[in-house]
């Protein structure tokens, strides 16, 4: 009875130390009296008790690390403290567990160096713009090393790029003064283009009212000949028909009176008029006279047209 359980016993310890399920994303490095056997994939697996053993036992996925921060150089002279972080993944168990004493250290130890080789091939200002360029170098430098080590570096990340206060206050002064200057090219930008504005607008409004006092001027001398005419018209008309008038018979006697007549009112106004001198003919038969004259220049007048 006693053997029967002892039996039970070893069977039990021999089928746990002979069944090992691996979780998935995992490999496990196993040894046989002490060297490289084989790597257990996720899954069930069987091992020789006693002979064999689980050396190390790896995750294969992707791990995220912190690169310590440290201080480093720039290529004129200015420190700059810098930290990030590393992503990286096993891709061979067997490298990852014999290729080094300790693959973390290694990577982190490789990642600090390369990262003030490159900084230090820079000046202050590239640093904060080639973050890209320091991240890929980095990734280069560290995943060509790493392949002996059965580790592929994915991607760097720069997580803080802190220079001195000193610099600091500088960069900030530098940064202020820049955007002034900008705030006044804006400034006396938009006051030029509101003159050139006004300006062009009191063009526009000099033309306008120009065009429109030469079209006033021209519509003007233009109603100006057309009541020239018109009343040249009328007169030239109002002359035909007294020409017509004298030739009756008994037109010059009416031409006679009505001379009369105007010369008569032009007296009567004059002498109406408030201090006015009037000046009478001492000889009244002027007048006749006068009627006479502009007889005669009717009659000339009616020979030269006939």
């Amino acid at each position: 009875m006693e053997i029967a359980l002892i039996v039970v016993i070893i069977a039990a310890l021999f089928i746990k130390l002979a069944i090992k399920v691996v979780p998935q994303q995992n490999a496990w490095v196993v040894e046989r009296l002490g060297k490289y056997h084989g790597t257990l994939a996720p899954g069930l697996n069987f091992i020789m008790p006693f002979l064999d053993r689980v050396a190390y036992r790896h995750s294969l996925k992707e791990i995220p690390m912190d690169v310590p921060s440290q201080v480093c150089i720039t290529r004129d002279n200015t420190q700059l403290q810098v930290d990030g972080i590393l992503y990286f993944q096993v891709t061979d168990p067997m490298r990852a567990s014999y290729g080094a004493s300790n693959y973390v250290v290694a990577i982190t130890q490789l990642a600090q160096t390369t990262l003030r080789s490159v900084i230090g091939k820079l000046e202050l200002d590239k640093t904060f713009e080639e973050r890209d360029m320091i991240n890929a170098k980095v990734v280069e430098a560290i995943d060509e090393a790493a392949l002996n080590w059965g580790v592929k570096v994915l991607r760097y990340e720069i997580k803080d790029l802190t220079p001195p206060a000193e610099i600091l206050r500088s960069m900030q002064a530098q940064i202020t003064a820049e955007r002034e200057k900008r705030a006044v090219i804006a400034t006396s930008e938009g006051k030029r283009q509101e003159e050139i504005n006004l300006a062009e607008g009191q063009k526009q409004a000099a033309i306008a009212k120009s065009e429109g006092d030469k079209q006033a001027a021209i519509n003007t001398a233009q109603g100006q000949a057309a009541a020239i005419t018109e009343v040249a018209n009328a007169t030239a008309v109002a002359l035909a028909r007294i020409g017509t008038a004298i030739r009756q018979p008994g037109g010059e006697q009416a031409v006679q009176l009505k001379v009369a007549e105007r010369a008569v009112e032009a007296y009567s106004q004059l002498a109406s008029q408030a201090q006015t001198t009037l000046v009478v003919p001492s000889n009244m038969t002027e007048v006749s006279a006068l009627i006479s004259s502009a007889m005669k220049m009717v009659q000339t007048q009616q020979r030269s047209e006939g």
